[in-house]
């Protein structure tokens, strides 16, 4: 049987909870930006809403938002993409 090549094939180990390691903390969900911040893309895995794995550790600035969700702007290669992501995946 040929094996699955999904969106997040061999990547699963990026997204696993560690032992000791604990949910994400408060301060994580009730961070707020605004436009123009720079923010790193980091994954929080137990929640929705996740990018395309492509995108983890880039680096973005917030462009607007979408409801409670924020268009972060991202340079791939030479060209610009945007993608809307919620304040739970997003770091300073």
């Amino acid at each position: 049987m040929r094996r699955s090549l999904g969106k997040f094939s061999k990547r699963t180990r990026c997204l696993r909870k560690r032992a000791g390691e604990k949910s994400i903390p408060m301060r994580r969900l009730l961070c707020s930006f605004s436009i123009g911040d720079k923010v790193c893309i980091n994954f929080a895995p137990s929640q929705e809403g996740l990018p395309h794995p492509r995108y983890r550790g880039r680096h973005g600035v917030i462009v607007g938002m979408r409801g409670k969700s924020y268009i972060v702007d991202v340079k791939v290669g030479n060209a610009h993409k945007s993608i809307i992501l919620p304040g739970m995946h997003l770091e300073r």
